[in-house]
């Protein structure tokens, strides 16, 4: 996920707009990280769920 992606996310919330600009940049670069995180291990386990399914 880009940091413009997850600003656009972000901006929805009234909470995003009660934070310091350095605490919102803070808040990017998480969420960013985070999704990635999950979104690796979500293809890690397509990938494993696809190749159990080739051994049947």
């Amino acid at each position: 996920m880009t940091q413009q992606q997850a600003i656009k996310i972000l901006m929805l919330s009234p909470c995003y707009w009660l934070l310091s600009p350095a605490a919102r940049k803070e808040l990017v670069l998480e969420y960013c990280a985070e999704y990635d995180a999950v979104a690796a291990n979500l293809s890690k386990a397509k990938k494993e769920s696809e190749n159990n399914t080739k051994k049947l």
